[in-house]
This record gives structure tokens, sequence and C-alpha cells, in this order.
């Protein structure tokens, strides 16, 4: 069974940092994509940031040049670097792996990020 673990979501004050993690229990060879989405409360889910295997990455407009998404490969470890935080960011923060043949979608738990003086 597949296991995404997440960590380091928490409270934190407006233009403040926190960074993610995500750990999958996949051999680094199955994995084609690895990426960070988000829910706010009443809200759709929608794409934070993404990171290939081959290290391109992607970010959503409203995060770009705010947040950083990186990876070790030798952990299957996806990290999520998050500053100059808004409330806006606030949000349940969910991890996201994407297999290789076949492609299938694996997602955390979610992880608890506010932002709030």
């Amino acid at each position: 069974q597949v296991q995404l673990v997440e960590s380091g979501g928490g409270l934190v004050q407006p233009g403040g940092s926190l960074r993610l993690s995500c750990t999958a229990s996949l051999s680094i060879f199955s994995i084609s994509t690895m990426g960070w989405y988000r829910q706010a409360p009443g809200k759709e889910r929608e794409f934070v940031a993404r990171t290939t295997i081959g290290g391109s990455t992607n970010y959503a407009d409203s995060v770009k040049g705010r947040f950083t998404i990186s990876r070790d490969n030798a952990k299957t470890t996806v990290y999520l670097q998050m500053n100059s935080l808004k409330p806006e960011d606030t949000a349940d923060y969910y991890c996201n792996v994407v297999t290789r043949l076949p492609s299938i979608n694996y997602w955390g738990k979610g992880t608890l990020v506010t932002v709030s003086s």
C-alpha cells in the first residue's frame, strides 16, 4: 500500500515562512511527478507546484516567486518552501505523486497551513 507522509504545517504570521515535506513509500524509478495542491475552506482543491523526475518545475501564478518546490530523489521526498506567506495561503496542503506506467495519482492526507496574526 502506497503511503505519502506529509509534515511541516502549522500556524505562521503573515510574511513568515514554512517548509512542507512529503515522503512517498515508492521506488524513485516508479515516480513521474511529485507536487502539492491545496484546498481552502469552502473552495476547490487547486494546484500549487509540481516537479518532474527530470527536475523541471511548475507553479501556480499565485505562488510564483514566493514558493519553491524541490525534491530529494534518494529519499523520494518532495519539499515546498513557502516564504512571504499571506492569509490567503491558508489551506490544507496535499502532497501528490503521479507514477509512471501505469499513471496513477496518489494523495497524502493533508497538512494544515494557517497564516494569521
